[in-house]
């Protein structure tokens, strides 16, 4: 009886996996037709409908970006290529578009050049998201494990010099990929960050309506969001500027 049970739960799964896939499909493919017939509002209620079901991905989110930029809504379009590239950090149709709407943008902030350690630190970071780091962490891992059993059955002392340092070379990208892995989920995890999606905004000094004007921001600046109080946010701008605004008028990415 209990065999059987397991039978009709592990069917209905299956069923029920395949319908979603089947549905997803068929959603993407739907908004897709509306993006090429240049109908981009109802392409966006299309895609939309994959992401109030918690569904992500790089397709979908490059997707809803072009729609906005297509529409001229900047903000929402910088949003979903920036989401896009945490899903897809090296596509280079992403960057292009994205550095394409990068140029509607009004607000210069000034933040200082960082120093070129750091440059390249965060350019190696961010050439992987994080299941891309995990998959290089388990394959460097393995290959580690072969030159350790490679060493122990070397059947002379020249096999077993390779197999030595190659161990050594492996151990040390092993832990360069642990480190990196780290940095990047706690990045993600704990450092968020943000876009502008109204055209124009208005960040106060505390988070009430009566409170004195901060400054003007506009939609495409990308933030950085340290705290949230009811339907407030606080953000910082690259160049130390603090402010807080309505929760309305910016996405996380």
């Amino acid at each position: 009886m209990k065999e059987y049970v397991l039978k009709i739960l592990l069917l209905f799964v299956l069923v029920s996996s395949y319908s979603f896939s089947a549905d997803v499909n068929t959603i993407m493919q739907k908004g897709n037709e509306y993006y090429r017939s240049n109908q981009f509002q109802l392409a966006i209620d299309e895609y939309n409908k994959l992401v109030n079901q918690g569904y992500e991905g790089a397709s979908l989110y490059y997707n809803l970006g072009n729609s906005h930029y297509r529409l001229g809504k900047i903000g929402f379009a910088i949003l979903y290529y920036e989401k896009a590239l945490k899903f897809s950090p090296s596509d280079e149709d992403i960057k292009h578009n994205l550095a394409l709407a990068k140029l509607n943008l009004k607000d210069k902030v000034d933040s200082l050049p960082p120093f070129f350690i750091f440059t390249i630190w965060e350019g190696l970071l961010g050439s992987f998201s994080i299941s891309g780091w995990t998959i290089i962490a388990y394959i460097i891992f393995i290959l580690l494990l072969i030159t350790v059993i490679s060493y122990f059955f070397s059947r002379n002392s020249t096999q077993q010099r390779i197999s030595f340092f190659g161990g050594i070379a492996f151990l040390a990208l092993f832990f360069l990929s642990i480190v990196l892995l780290t940095v990047k989920m706690n990045k993600e995890f704990k450092i968020k960050d943000g876009i502008i999606v109204e055209p124009t905004v208005t960040a106060k000094y505390s988070p009430d309506a009566s409170a004195k004007d901060g400054f003007i921001i506009h939609e495409g600046l990308k933030v950085r969001l340290e705290d949230k109080i009811d339907n407030w946010v606080k953000i910082r701008l690259e160049d130390g500027k603090i402010g807080w605004i309505l929760d309305k008028n910016i996405g996380e990415i």
